[in-house]
């Protein structure tokens, strides 16, 4: 099948005449309209190719967005915004805006312009991944983030077209509630035997040569492979680095193959409006929900063994250990996104689906509040109160759906009893101050942490 080559150039050398005729052109102001324009043309075909179709359209004259001004100072504040920590470099936000931050993007442009820029190691910080494991972070310069930005800013919506609808990690408006919400709706609709998918160590295994190879299936910009092989290079020799702000694209990019798998095997065995697979992935945790019913059985071993092909051409390994098929019928649960999955019957004598944040996310949070408390135990509790109450906003925001009223009712009462005890030991008595302090005066006074509600 022949492909079909789109310019969106507007400013570089291969700017044709049949560019200048284009609608669009005018369109492309900026890097909103840019993306806006992109995202709407590659998702609903306004261009016409005689031999080709969606999927074959390749894009040129990409790498002249990426080296705009305006593109890199969106890109900046992005990168602000997240207010990560300096990279190997040692360079912070505000020693660069007190040189002037845009003579530094003035500079960075110069040389992605000049092909000077040469990103630099990514900074390795290693964070406790429980079982004295850990997860490697590879925290790239402010600079090489910037330029990572920029560069997403404008191959995301390119392949936000080809994506799957099951895909959620990491990609514009979609969120993990929407993912729990799915995988919710999945397990009432009697898709019981789930596959709970555990890859072995996805992110420091990617293979850079496959990986450019798909991306290159919809980009034709010789500057943009070069800067994007630039940067995969930065992070070693196979992988992409977690910490890296185009990473969780590329990591979206290189299953999307398993998402159309699972796509095509959801639309074969279709039964009139009915399903009987479906699946949700985020980034690199995904499940597999089969129909419960025993006719369904060579479906589950076809899924299984396609998954196996599918992972093997990508060079993924299947951590064996931690993979498992579940039979929720059989009273088993899993856990997907930090919630623990659970069937139950409702009152009304149905079956239904339980989901509440599983007990390692708690005990984890609970480890995290004490390691504070001890840290601070000589502070002031105002102090100490300010340090908690961002960390238990973040934690309750995300687990607040499903059935989390239990397990934050005693995170709630946990975390009153800690700071009755701060506040007793201060005045070096025992107990927690009941009669002393009523819990008016500890949520309104000190402004103690108290938006609980699921």
């Amino acid at each position: 099948m022949a492909s079909c080559v789109w310019s969106i150039d507007c400013g570089s050398s291969r700017t044709t005449a049949n560019s200048r005729k284009n609608p669009l052109y005018d369109l492309i102001s900026g890097v909103k309209t840019f993306q806006t324009t992109l995202c709407s043309t590659a998702s609903r075909g306004f261009i016409h190719c005689e031999n080709g179709s969606e999927e074959s359209w390749r894009f040129w004259g990409l790498y002249v967005h990426v080296c705009k001004l305006e593109t890199l100072r969106h890109a900046y504040a992005l990168a602000k915004r997240n207010n990560g920590a300096p990279g190997i470099d040692g360079v912070t936000f505000e020693a660069i805006e007190r040189e002037g931050t845009e003579r530094f993007l003035e500079q960075l442009r110069h040389e992605l312009v000049s092909g000077t820029y040469r990103p630099m190691r990514n900074r390795e910080k290693e964070i406790p991944k429980g079982g004295g494991k850990v997860r490697t972070l590879g925290i790239p310069t402010i600079r090489d983030r910037v330029v990572q930005g920029a560069l997403k800013l404008i191959l995301e919506p390119i392949f936000e077209a080809d994506f799957q609808d099951g895909s959620f990690g990491y990609r514009p408006k979609r969120s993990a509630k929407q993912a729990i919400a799915r995988v919710a709706r999945v397990v009432v609709a009697r898709k019981t035997r789930v596959i709970d998918v555990d890859l072995r160590a996805y992110f420091d295994t990617v293979r850079h040569d496959f990986l450019l190879s798909k991306v290159a299936e919809r980009v034709d910009d010789d500057d943009v492979m070069r800067l994007l092989r630039l940067i995969l290079k930065a992070g070693g020799k196979r992988g992409v680095p977690q910490g890296g702000v185009i990473s969780p694209l590329l990591a979206n990019l290189y299953l999307n193959e398993v998402d159309k798998m699972l796509e095509r095997a959801k639309e074969v065995t279709r039964t009139g409006p009915f399903t009987h697979i479906e699946y949700a992935r985020w980034a690199d945790d995904v499940v597999i929900l089969v129909d419960g019913h025993r006719k369904w059985d060579r479906l589950l071993k076809m899924v299984i063994t396609r998954l196996l092909e599918e992972l093997g051409r990508l060079d993924v390994q299947l951590n064996r250990e931690k993979s498992r098929l579940v039979n929720m019928e059989r009273g088993r649960t899993f856990t997907f996104l930090g919630f623990e999955f659970r069937r139950v019957k409702t009152r009304k004598g149905k079956w239904g689906v339980r989901y509440a944040p599983r007990m390692k996310a708690r005990s984890t949070l609970l480890s995290k509040l004490r390691e504070i408390f001890r840290r601070h135990q000589s502070q002031p509790i105002g102090q100490v109160i300010e340090k908690l109450n961002p960390i238990l906003r973040g934690w309750v925001n995300y687990f607040r759906v499903g059935h989390s009223s239990r397990c934050f009712a005693y995170v709630k009462d946990w975390v009153e009893k800690k700071v009755r005890r701060h506040l007793m030991r201060a005045r070096k008595r025992s107990g927690f101050g009941w009669k002393r302090w009523s819990r008016s005066w500890i949520y309104g006074h000190l402004g103690l942490f108290t938006d609980y509600a699921v």
